[in-house]
This record gives structure tokens, C-alpha cells and sequence, in this order.
């Protein structure tokens, strides 16, 4: 009844999940994940145990296969289940019992797994494979959240669940990389009831970039002479003294940096005071 990729960062330190479904909410039952760790989805009959379970055996360094292996064996209800699993390291193993309802199996590899059942084809997770190979990241590259959900959308693309769309979720950890820093949970979006939730979930995802990632030091602008004055001509317009106070309101503390200014958060004041002039 559903469609997910597993998958962890060129880096290795970036771990989640993406899933689809014609199920309510399948955020809520399908992935689990922990920095440094692995990460897990388990689907068709969801075992939820397998969340608790898998990632225990991951903590211990047991690879994403052998994880597989034990979870499956120790379950009479086997036949019915679909898992993938990946691992801090090495290859993905994906799982697909005997009675999953056609059309369902999965591909694995190099840190990714993609598995499905109910599907209108095999194409729908060839298409979410070529999807992420054609996505590896460099080191500072695209973002795990993106691939992830470039890999889901070419599986909707194809046809994805054949009863239909509902709900689609997106999970990924890595250490710190939480709000604040004070989490290890980065991205956790879910879309639990819509007519198109893959695109729901990909515009989520844009607004978890502007809101929640750190800025490029490269693309900094240094809050000084016109610019600066800019700014504060624009601050007063809207009754703040100064550009942490308004960020904070408008939730782009994030973004904030010492004596700059990210051209995102310049764009959004800009927007926000369009008859203040530029200079």
C-alpha cells in the first residue's frame, strides 16, 4: 500500500526516509531513524515493532542486511511485510514477503533502499532508483531531504500507489543538524491527508530550506554602508529596531549571522517593506 526510499548521505551523516501512500498519515507508522545510526521503514502490514527493533540492532554496528535478516526470521507474520533498512555504512537491504500484494518488491544499494507494494509497476521504484542515483551529492551539495524526495516524486511520477494518493512523509536525522542545534532530528514533514501529497511534500521541503537551513557563507552580504542603511530604513517601516527582532517574528532566527546578512532573509524583508526604497 505504499512506496519509500531509504537513504543516507554522500557525507554519511545524514540518515532518513521518504514515503507515499493512499494511507492516512503514513508518516506516522512507516519511518524511523537516529543520527549515526540507521535508518528504517517498514510497510505493508507495518510491523511498528520493527522501528524499536531495527534500530537497536543498527546501535550494535549489525549491517542493514543482516538487520533485515533478523527482524524478518523472528516474525510469523513475515509474508505480509515490507522493510528497508540502511545502515551508517555500507549497502541497504530491502525485504518483501511472499503474500505483499502484486505489484510490490524493492532495490537496494550503496546506501539506499526502495521498496513498494500495491503499485502500479515495477516501474515505480526503477524510476525512484534512477531518480537517486541521478542525485548523488557532492560534500555541501544537494540535501539529503531534496534526493530523498526527488526519488519519491519520480515513483509518483510513474504511478505509484495504484489505489491512489493520500499522505506522504519525510524523515531524516543527523547529529546537531536539529533546530537550534539542540536536536538530531533535521527534517521531519509529513503531508497526512491531500490529493497530491508528493508535491504537498516537496513544497513543504522548500519552506524547511528558507526557514530552517543554515546560510551559504558564501553567498553572505556584510550588513555595512548602504546596504545597512537599507535594512534599517526597512526594520523601522515595519516597528522593529533591529533585524534580529524581526527575523525572529517572521522565523528566519536560523538564518541569522553576525554583521551579515543572508540574501534569502534580505528577500523576505524586502517583500515585506515593498514601498521602502532600495537605496
Amino acid at each position: 500500500m505504499t512506496f519509500s526510499i531509504v537513504g543516507r548521505s554522500a557525507d554519511g551523516l545524514s540518515l532518513g526516509v521518504a514515503v507515499a501512500s493512499k494511507f492516512l498519515a503514513v508518516g506516522a507508522a512507516v519511518p524511523a531513524a537516529e543520527a549515526d545510526v540507521g535508518a528504517i521503514a517498514t510497510q505493508s502490514h507495518a510491523n511498528l515493532a520493527y522501528r524499536v527493533q531495527g534500530l537497536a540492532m543498527l546501535r550494535t554496528g549489525t549491517t542493514a542486511a543482516d538487520t533485515v535478516a533478523g527482524l524478518t526470521a523472528a516474525d510469523p507474520g513475515r509474508a505480509t511485510r515490507q522493510l528497508g533498512v540502511v545502515g551508517r555504512e555500507g549497502a541497504g537491504a530491502t525485504f518483501t514477503g511472499d503474500e505483499c500484494f502484486a505489484w510490490a518488491g524493492g532495490v537496494a544499494g550503496d546506501g539506499y533502499a526502495i521498496q513498494g507494494n500495491i503499485l502500479t509497476g515495477a516501474d515505480v521504484v526503477h524510476d525512484m532508483e534512477a531518480a537517486w542515483l541521478a542525485g548523488a551529492e557532492p560534500p555541501g551539495g544537494t540535501s539529503l531531504a531534496r534526493r530523498l524526495h526527488a526519488a519519491l516524486a519520480a515513483g509518483d511520477r510513474a504511478g505509484g500507489d495504484s489505489r491512489g494518493r493520500q499522505s506522504a512523509a519525510l524523515f531524516v536525522v543527523r547529529r546537531a543538524a536539529g533546530y537550534g542545534g539542540l536536536s538530531d532530528v533535521e527534517v521531519d514533514l509529513r503531508v497526512d491527508d491531500d490529493p497530491d501529497p508528493v508535491t504537498r511534500l516537496g513544497a513543504l521541503v522548500e519552506l524547511w530550506e528558507l526557514y530552517f537551513q543554515k546560510p551559504d557563507p558564501a553567498t553572505l552580504l556584510p550588513l555595512t554602508g548602504v546596504l545597512a542603511d537599507e535594512v534599517a530604513r526597512r526594520l523601522e517601516s515595519v516597528g522593529f529596531a533591529d533585524l534580529a527582532g524581526w527575523a525572529g517574528v517572521e522565523n528566519l532566527e536560523e538564518r541569522l549571522v553576525e554583521g551579515a546578512v543572508d540574501p534569502l532573509v534580505l528577500a523576505q524583508l524586502r517583500a515585506a517593506t515593498p514601498d521602502i526604497a532600495a537605496n
